[in-house]
């Protein structure tokens, strides 16, 4: 567990920097450069990154087991996986009618991705993981709020329709061969 939770302290602490200092973040700024500070934000990000994949991988095997979801909760949680990509592709996408919706689209995909993941995952590493990032998200959510940042104003509905038939394929692609490629596990078994 230590590796996992090593990783997500760097890589969410990383992305916590603006929340809990943005004055040193803007000094940093200043004195580095966009460019250098960019540089070594990634850097950081990457290396908590691999670091929390890494030991979720090895945790995950050896996890205890703290609740097993009956299985509407493991269709629960496929059905608001679409929901979690399509506001992903809302977040990449101009501006339609669901960005300034939403708000937040990108924190609002990850707070979903991550209840899907506390609904379908009941063994201690998934709980640590993806509890810290639904934590995360409505943490930044709340500091994006107060920040008063402006959002994106309404836009064709085209960009809407884009949104959601790129995050239905991606969804497909993930459901078909992604989730086990990339993670090492079929999301409905």
């Amino acid at each position: 567990m230590v590796p996992l939770i090593l990783g997500l302290i760097v890589f969410l602490g990383i992305h916590s920097v603006r929340i809990v200092a943005p004055e040193w973040r803007n000094r940093q700024l200043k004195t580095l450069g966009e460019g250098p500070w960019k540089g070594i934000y990634s850097l950081v990000s990457l290396a908590g990154l691999v670091l929390l994949i890494w030991g979720y991988g090895r945790a995950w095997e050896v996890a205890p087991i703290l609740y097993e979801p009956p299985v509407w909760m493991k269709h629960t949680a496929a059905l608001l996986m679409l929901v979690s990509f399509v506001s992903l592709m809302v977040f990449i996408f101009p501006a339609g009618r669901l960005k300034p919706m939403l708000k937040h689209p990108f924190l609002l995909a990850v707070q979903i991705w991550a209840v899907a993941h506390l609904l379908a995952n009941g063994d201690l590493a998934s709980v640590i993981l993806f509890g810290a990032f639904l934590a995360w998200a409505v943490i930044d959510r709340i500091a994006v709020e107060q920040r008063r940042e402006v959002t994106a104003l309404p836009g064709p509905v085209k960009w809407d329709a884009l949104a959601v038939v790129s995050g239905a394929a991606l969804y497909i692609l993930f459901i078909w061969r992604l989730h086990l490629w990339l993670i090492g596990v079929p999301p409905l078994a």
